[in-house]
């Protein structure tokens, strides 16, 4: 069975940009606004210099499974392998995004993926179900350098974008792992602090500060304020004008990278 869903991971489409409704640094609540309208205006703010051109060649480098969930479907999430079932998900995320895994590890019929709803580098196990899940791949991935502050968007092995960011503080340093992008979030409706908007990660913040109640999921976002140097909660927070390019182009269920 590995080599038949390797096989049928490796001829499923590629993915791009994703239409991502809706999380945030602490995930809490969701846009009021049309989602679809506001995503389409940030798409169409995207400078030209930065939107992708198609390749003329085929892109070499990396590229990573996902699966989706099919609407109206239910998918057990197990501790391993034909494990014990820790949980049960439907095709929308909490926050009302299309549910998107990242597939990191395959065993025969069983994929590993990474969800907020476990902790932190620890692998969730879906059974491959075509009924319930449909496959695809995705060359968009993100990498964070937390010592040097900045983030880069890779494609394949072009890198599309490098920028700062600000990063966790001593007392809450921004978590380092491998991620998935779990939502997107346009950023009004959510308060000042998000910026233009969000894309909410798997990943979860164990250091907060006393009295934090903003919950604990990481997210990448925009800010009002300045960038760069140790100064948030945890998460990494990018100006508006760099986020609206990461927005426009990072898919649902993308890996994300935190180094130091």
């Amino acid at each position: 069975m590995t080599r038949q869903v390797s096989a049928l991971i490796a001829t499923v489409v590629v993915v791009g940009a994703a239409a991502i409704p809706l999380a945030g640094c602490g995930g809490g609540g969701s846009s009021r606004s049309d989602p679809a309208a506001a995503i389409d205006a940030l798409r169409a703010s995207v400078p030209l210099r930065v939107r992708l051109k198609s390749a003329s060649k085929p892109v070499r480098g990396p590229s990573y499974p996902l699966a989706t969930v099919r609407p109206g479907q239910t998918i057990a999430l197990h501790d391993a392998p034909g494990g014990r079932v820790v949980d049960r998900v439907g095709a929308r995320t909490e926050f009302g995004s299309m549910r998107v895994f990242w597939i990191e590890k395959v065993r025969g019929d069983w994929f590993g993926v990474p969800v907020p709803e476990l902790p932190d580098r620890r692998l969730s196990w879906i059974r491959h179900d075509p009924v319930s899940l449909e496959l695809s791949q995705t060359r968009f991935w993100v990498t964070a350098d937390v010592s040097e502050q900045r983030l880069e968007l890779h494609y394949g092995n072009r890198v599309l974008d490098s920028f700062p960011v600000s990063v966790g503080s001593s007392s809450s340093p921004t978590p380092l792992g491998d991620y998935a992008v779990t939502d997107g979030l346009v950023g009004k409706g959510l308060g000042p602090w998000y910026g233009c908007c969000v894309l909410a990660l798997s990943g979860h913040q164990p250091n907060l500060p006393a009295g934090w109640i903003g919950g604990n999921r990481m997210a990448i976002h925009g800010t009002p304020g300045s960038v760069g140097g140790a100064t948030s909660h945890g998460c990494l927070r990018a100006s508006d004008h760099d986020m609206i390019s990461l927005f426009a182009r990072v898919p649902l269920g993308a890996p994300v990278f935190i180094r130091a």
